[in-house]
């Protein structure tokens, strides 16, 4: 008898803290680059993923948990992350995220899959809020790896759709950064739009050294060269930005089709050159009201910055729907949680879909434009926004998996 009171009463015991995650802290490592070409951007996103958690703490999620997120530099290297990696499981972090690059996005999943797998009851889950190769969620899937934001292929077959409609499109030319993003930029697109559109042509490609090139001017040049009258690319940060002043140089006015054209200073630059037809296809845009508005406008309020990366949010909500739902914070039971966990985003229904845990949710093309009554938001004090001009609901943009999830025992 005295056995079973004492088994009992360590049973207990063990199960207080799976069932009282109420007013635990959660704490995330972010890891991305905040030195180097690309530090602006990532301290832009380390803001972003601080403010929200700041805001949402406590009582305004579903579990009634604290969020802290802690910066870890991994100065936009695969080989820097897996050392932010260890350095933040060392400190007790069992949540991580990242975003800014999918050479260092692939490298954090396979080593988080194999700490796990060497660590049982030491889990650690990794929230991936921007990194777009397909492959991790399809061939290179891992349990432990959630995507937040639209892939490759959603983003090329949501554009590719977009596309079909704009008759005037008729020459094409692909720039893109020379890493799995950028090349399957390439590939995805050339597939969608010889489906969607045949009549289009590709008039030249280029893939170019991320984050070295310093003019773009002979890039440029070539693009003229060929009387391309839309481009397509999805370079971000500074080779978004130096490719948009050196188009302004040359006045080169054609069509731009990008993922990230409204993150930090791009939008200084386009604002530079004037009206433009620069596109945007993404899951979010600059324009929400309601709660995600003043969202947006307490975070420029604090920062003087553009608050751009909506993704943060939905990692936020996924986190404390999952904990209210397995009633832990332990990550083992969070991740089994969040498997077709549908959540409300800042575009309506989201869901984690559990066969790749790739969200699935509705994209926008946002164009380029002057503030109006209808889109009042100016994007970094240009006088400028981008102003969501179709939303193509989740089923439309969709893209099959490949992925075999291998599920924990």
């Amino acid at each position: 008898m005295k056995k079973t009171v004492t088994a009992f009463a360590l049973g207990a015991l063990f199960a207080i803290p799976a069932f009282a995650q109420k007013g635990e802290t959660v704490r995330i490592a972010f890891i991305d680059p905040l030195s180097g070409a690309f530090a602006n951007v990532g301290a832009n996103q380390l803001k972003s993923w601080q403010y929200v958690a700041e805001q949402m703490s406590g009582a305004k999620n579903a579990a009634g948990v604290k969020f802290e997120v802690t910066g870890f530099d991994n100065k936009g290297s695969p080989q820097e992350s897996l050392s932010a990696l260890r350095a933040a499981i060392d400190q007790g972090f069992r949540y991580v995220t990242q975003g800014n690059g999918s050479g260092a996005a692939l490298a954090i999943s396979e080593a988080v899959a194999k700490h796990n797998e060497r660590n049982p009851g030491k889990e650690v889950v990794y929230l991936s809020y921007s990194a777009k190769d397909p492959s991790l969620t399809n061939e290179k899937c891992n349990y432990w790896h959630f995507r937040l934001d639209a892939d490759t292929t959603v983003r090329m077959e949501a554009v590719t759709a977009f596309m079909k409609d704009q008759p005037k499109i008729k020459k094409v030319f692909l720039i893109n950064q020379n890493y799995s993003h950028g090349q399957q930029t390439v590939r995805f697109f050339k597939e969608g739009i010889a489906r969607q559109r045949p009549d289009v042509q590709i008039v030249g490609e280029e893939l170019i050294p991320i984050g070295t090139v310093k003019d773009f001017s002979p890039y440029v040049a070539k693009i003229k060269a060929t009387g391309a009258d839309t481009i397509v690319s999805s370079n971000w940060g500074s080779d978004l930005t130096l490719l948009v002043k050196a188009m302004n140089d040359a006045g080169l006015k054609v069509g731009m089709y990008t993922n990230d054209a409204n993150v930090s200073g791009t939008p200084t630059a386009l604002a530079a050159g004037g009206d433009s037809e620069v596109y945007i296809i993404s899951p979010n845009h600059n324009n929400h009201t309601g709660e995600l508005g003043a969202l947006s406008a307490g975070f420029k309020q604090k920062f003087n910055d553009d608050y751009y990366m909506y993704t943060s949010y939905n990692g936020i909500v996924l986190l404390g729907d999952a904990m209210a739902k397995s009633k832990s914070i332990d990550p083992a039971k969070v991740a089994a949680a969040m498997e077709g966990m549908s959540i409300k985003s800042f575009a309506g229904e989201a869901t984690m879909r559990k066969s790749d845990h790739q969200m699935q949710q509705a994209m926008f093309i946002s164009k380029w434009q002057k503030v109006d009554k209808t889109n009042p938001y100016s994007v970094e004090n240009t006088g400028y926004t981008f102003a969501p001009v179709k939303r193509l609901e989740p089923y439309v943009a969709s893209t099959p998996t490949s992925c075999v999830m291998k599920r924990p025992s």
